[in-house]
């Protein structure tokens, strides 16, 4: 989403804060910025919207000697895309320049605080208060000042900060959100970055400091303090990773890098949602008198983004009782879909650029409709052309197919279904919080699913071998099923078919025998047990079974030949949890059969034709 970049040493700062730019551009950006010593007591702040290309021309064109610096790629989520809103950010005296990756959930608060206390505020950001909070705490010590800002702070973030007064140390913590820093001795300088990627060329002993802790970098060396002060001795890693290796975090391929990224897009995403029992999401932008019109709700997508519209219906009608359809795009746009000014228009695209959801789009508004995007891209042509957008905070997704966004769409679908159930008087501020508290434990459960696989690469193996595949599950299940027939096909091309369990004795039953596996999703819900059922059904027909089960559950460990626990939680988030193993199982199959998992043959990542 966005990237840090810190230098300190005998070069010119500008130079290699712009390669380590360069180097993050992968990760997506709408910005970037420096900030480095002038000279004469102030700092140089250079700021542009739009590509590292633009930054580097302004650099160029000043003179810039200063050996030290930070600098950043930004992804807009507080303030639009803009040079002001462009990191880094500098207090009133202009003595401090921070850069942050994160988001700050207690901003508005903080904000509000140091307004009253005299601060001027320049940007939209949330990030600015960090460098006002220094500055407030700032009493010749940066470190020291650093700690007292933490703790004020709610949320997640990497902050890498400067003074004037002090060049020769740069300051950086975290909390939920990578740093990595290293020390170049042949060229006594000190790095640090969000991503290994840039400072590899420099060093390949590297500390990845854990949450709370604060480093001070100086040519000399680094100081790594836990949240107290008191020094540490952290653990050095020394990497051997190629360039593209490094890309990929030391991940085999993109696919599975963005799998483990998972539960950061998912907080990301959902952080600072839910204040005091109250669902915020100012971003749509709909007065009490908007929602009270609203009588349909209409989810457009493609693929995988349909898929989670599948995943909101169900959340939306049992929340909000609103009625729900969900559309292809494609289809929506060629016929005389029933919409009009008191039909809200979801419209979901990873890209922002799909054509046929566009086309929808300007159907659905000609009609009257409000229309919204979720989408991960800011300024997507999807952004300009809806009334408004929500940003799911994946990152960017190299690999073609769709991981980390779903979940990150899910979860902003999941945040919608709250909001429409609050604003219709269907949920209560006790059951939001207690929801949001449930939405919120997902990210840890997705962490517990990836600590051991060898189950997944078990079932892989069972069903790589097959011509044939089919996917059952109930409810949420179901939906679940049809995303994960998706990845199958999508990157190990072995055909796959998801039906709701209770159609199998309507048609599909005939398709089971020895050569056909069956991926069972029965986790914990309503319908667990007439799902057990259909899965003796399948037994009958002396199909192979792959279970995805919650944590305990002994039945399914009889009757299957292979189970893919995941850790106990409410069935609606299982639309979460249990996607993570289906992934997975996916991608092992793909590698047991040959295949490339981030680039399956005839797949575009965007589809920007019809």
């Amino acid at each position: 989403m966005c990237g840090i970049v810190g230098y300190i040493g005998r070069e010119k700062a500008s130079d290699i804060l712009i390669e380590g730019l360069h180097r993050l551009e992968y990760r997506g950006y709408d910005s970037a910025g420096i900030a480095v010593p002038a000279g004469d007591g102030a700092l140089e702040v250079i700021r542009r919207e739009g590509k590292v290309e633009e930054l580097e021309r302004a650099c160029a064109a000043r003179e810039l000697p200063a050996t030290m610096g930070i600098g950043h790629t930004r992804w807009a989520t507080h303030g639009r895309p803009s040079e002001t809103n462009a990191h880094p950010h500098i207090d009133c005296e202009g003595k401090i320049a921070i850069v942050h990756n994160g988001i700050i959930e207690n901003y508005v608060q903080l904000r509000d605080e140091l307004k009253a206390e005299g601060h001027t505020f320049r940007s939209e950001t949330d990030t600015e208060i960090v460098a006002h909070l220094l500055e407030k705490y700032y009493d010749g010590d940066l470190v020291a000042a650093m700690a007292k800002t933490v703790t004020r702070l709610e949320g997640a973030y990497g902050i890498a900060a400067i003074h004037v007064d002090h060049p020769d140390q740069i300051v950086v913590t975290r909390k939920d959100s990578p740093i990595v820093v290293g020390y170049a001795a042949e060229q006594q300088a000190s790095l640090l970055a969000s991503d290994i990627v840039a400072v590899m060329n420099y060093t390949r002993d590297v500390i990845f400091l854990e949450d709370g802790q604060i480093a001070k970098l100086t040519r000399e060396g680094i100081t790594c303090y836990d949240g107290n002060l008191a020094p540490i001795e952290p653990a050095l890693t020394h990497v051997d990773w190629d360039a593209e290796s490094a890309e990929r975090g030391g991940y085999p391929d993109f696919m599975l890098k963005e799998i483990f990224e998972q539960p950061r897009a998912v907080r990301d995403t959902i952080a600072g949602a839910v204040k005091n029992g109250r669902v915020l999401l100012d971003e749509l932008d709909l007065d009490d008198d908007d929602i009270e019109a609203i009588d349909s709700v209409c989810i457009i997508g493609c693929g995988t983004s349909y898929h989670a519209g599948l995943v909101a219906r169900e959340l939306i009608e049992r929340w909000a009782r609103i009625p729900v359809s969900v559309e292809v795009a494609s289809e929506f746009r060629y016929r005389d879909p029933i919409v009009g000014s008191n039909t809200l228009v979801i419209a979901i695209s990873q890209s922002g650029e799909t054509a046929d959801t566009l086309a929808a789009v300007r159907i659905a508004r000609a009609k009257g409709a409000q229309v919204f995007a979720v989408t991960n891209c800011v300024g997507s042509r999807i952004t300009r052309e809806s009334d408004g957008v929500l940003y799911v905070r994946a990152n960017m997704e190299i690999s073609v197919a769709a991981t980390k966004s779903f979940l990150a769409q899910i979860a902003c679908l999941m945040l919608i279904a709250m909001f429409l159930g609050q604003k219709k008087g269907r949920l209560t501020t006790r059951q939001v919080n207690s929801l949001y508290y449930d939405l919120r434990e997902t990210p840890s459960q997705i962490e517990d699913i990836l600590q051991d696989t060898a189950e997944i690469e078990k079932a892989a193996k069972l069903i790589a071998k097959a011509h044939s595949v089919m996917y059952v599950g109930r409810g949420i299940g179901s939906t679940i099923c049809y995303e994960g027939a998706l990845k199958l096909k999508e990157i190990s091309y072995l055909h796959a078919e998801a039906y709701p369990a209770g159609e199998l004795k309507h048609g599909p039953i005939a398709l089971l025998d020895e050569t056909v596996p069956v991926v069972a999703v029965v986790t914990d819900s309503p319908t667990r047990m007439q799902t057990l059922s259909n899965v003796q059904e399948i037994l009958a027909r002396k199909s192979h079974v792959v279970a995805v089960a919650t944590e305990g559950d002994e039945e399914a460990a009889r009757i299957a030949d292979c189970v893919l626990y995941v850790p106990p939680c409410k069935d609606w988030c299982s639309a979460i949890t249990a996607s993570v193993p289906l992934q997975l199982l996916a991608r092992y199959v793909a590698l047991e059969r040959g295949c490339d998992v981030d680039h399956p043959r005839n797949l575009a990542k965007s589809v920007t034709v019809e």
